[in-house]
């Protein structure tokens, strides 16, 4: 780890910073199951609801 002396010998312990990179945009392939996997879980939350609507009038 990379440590500094400041005056008086106290060590300053400074994190390893990651290596910075740009982000490329998804392509179409990736855009498509983005889509996909959205529809899915609104589908799923919606039923999810739909079940604790029903189940919360029964009795």
């Amino acid at each position: 780890m990379p440590y500094t002396e400041e005056d008086g010998g106290r060590l300053n312990n400074f994190a390893v910073e990651p290596k910075v990179y740009q982000a490329s945009p998804p392509t179409k392939t990736e855009q498509r199951n983005y889509i996909i996997l959205g529809v899915i879980a609104a589908l799923l939350v919606g039923g999810l609801i739909t079940v604790a609507v029903y189940a919360s009038k029964v009795g």
